[in-house]
């Protein structure tokens, strides 16, 4: 490979539209349902037939909004024929609403699987018992940048990655999300989850996590930074650095990969975490195998909300067998899942203490 053969405009960033899009049913009228979730699939043509939330108040302001139904009750929105279910939902609310799903439904639950291990493989049972096609929605993956930079990779432009940096340095807004207050598990269950489901998908499952996550004095929160590394052998070194607390102005705040091979580097920055949630535009650089310098990557999108159109494609193509492979499929995510808990196990470990005289 040399420099003039990459083509950075070529790689893959959209997922493939499925030929005839099956009705959306979205459970949950959240902030992140008209933030991502409508935007994206107005934007993609996908139709939504309406949602449903407990608050039917919240549920119709938002439909008007967005000129969709409100359903008035669970029972109205399952009957929906052909649907596929978006369950934009808190993650211990996500199993009540799967068990009232018909058998062999198709199925998209917002990330985590569950608060825990516990309850992601309460899910996994469930979805497997009542035979439902259900994908977690970490939509990471299908940011224009990671398919980008995914398909780099998968083609060689790197060689063989062997270093793995994220470094955030964050002034966090969550009290856009008031539902995590008094929740025992924030940073990583939340947020750095995306992390580490993508760098599982770039790199397979580590073999184990050195993790500590805390809270900081000026807040409630229970948990907005941690610090991760994860044990990839003796090949592979896979750090995280995560800071929700920089609140001293834009000018040294960051938000980036840093992902290098034996032959080649890519450089993002993840823009949507930047004054979310209006954000900046994101960026993708990468240092091709036989090239002399970096070449910026053309971005046709960005992670909000053209993520979640790409990962709601990959569902509506699963359903009509245009895709053989539910991507983070609740049988991938549980994995996503298991590495959390190990996070957290780590965390409340204590450290390897120094020898004293």
């Amino acid at each position: 490979m040399t420099d003039a053969l990459f083509d950075p405009a070529a790689l893959r960033q959209h997922w493939e539209k499925p030929a005839a899009p099956r009705p959306i049913v979205v459970f949950g009228a959240g902030s992140i349902v008209g933030d991502a979730h409508f935007p994206a699939y107005q934007k993609a043509g996908f139709p939504v037939a309406g949602l449903y939330d407990p608050d039917h108040a919240k549920a119709k302001k938002l439909a008007q909004t967005w000129g969709v139904r409100a359903f008035a009750s669970v029972e109205e929105a399952v009957a929906v024929e052909g649907a596929i279910f978006d369950l934009a939902t808190p993650p211990s609310r996500h199993a009540g609403v799967l068990e009232q799903l018909p058998d062999g439904a198709f199925a998209l639950i917002q990330k985590p699987m569950g608060s825990n291990l516990g309850e992601a493989t309460d899910i996994l049972d469930l979805c497997r018992a009542r035979s439902l096609h259900t994908a977690v929605n970490f939509q990471l993956r299908f940011a224009p940048m990671m398919l980008a930079l995914k398909d780099a990779v998968d083609q060689g432009w790197l060689g063989e990655v062997v270093d793995f940096d994220a470094w955030l340095a964050l002034d966090t807004p969550w009290s856009l999300w008031p539902f995590l207050n008094g929740l025992p598990r924030i940073e990583i269950a939340m947020h750095s989850i995306h992390y580490l489901d993508f760098i599982r998908d770039l790199l397979g499952n580590p073999l184990g996590v050195h993790a500590k996550t805390l809270g900081h004095p000026a807040h409630s929160m229970a948990q907005t930074r941690t610090s991760a590394i994860l044990d990839y052998g003796e090949t592979v070194r896979c750090a995280l650095s995560v800071n929700h607390d920089h609140r001293f102005g834009r000018k040294y705040q960051a938000c980036e990969f840093r992902i290098c091979g034996t032959e080649g580097a890519a450089y993002l920055k993840l823009g949507v975490n930047l004054d979310y949630p209006r954000g900046e535009p994101d960026i993708l650089e990468i240092f091709p195998k036989g090239g002399s310098d970096w070449v910026p990557v053309p971005l046709t999108g960005a992670w909000f909300p053209d993520a979640f159109a790409s990962r709601m494609a990959n569902v509506q193509r699963f359903a009509s067998g245009e895709d053989r492979v539910l991507v983070s499929s609740v049988e991938d995510a549980w994995h996503t899942m298991a590495l959390v808990e190990a996070a957290y196990a780590s965390s409340a470990a204590p450290a390897t203490p120094l020898a004293h005289k």
